[in-house]
């Protein structure tokens, strides 16, 4: 680690726990380079979990989907 590093380090550990975590959350997102793929598969699995509760779909039994996938293959 450079010195500049670890003096910003020591820096952001003097900083309140509250101001921490804001600048954690901050970080954290400057990382995130597929944040609208997330975001599409959070909304997709709210989605299929509203289908199921509301009964508009069912689930399945994992070893039947392998089971027909399986059936599928040639």
């Amino acid at each position: 680690m450079s010195t500049t590093l670890e003096a910003l380090a020591e820096e952001v550990l003097r900083l309140p726990p509250e101001d921490r975590s804001r600048l954690l959350d901050r970080l954290i997102d400057s990382l995130d380079g597929e944040k609208a793929l997330d975001q599409a598969w959070d909304d997709e699995a709210a989605r299929r979990s509203a289908e199921l509760e509301s009964g508009q779909s069912a689930p399945v039994d994992g070893r039947v989907v392998i089971a027909r996938l399986k059936a599928q293959v040639p």
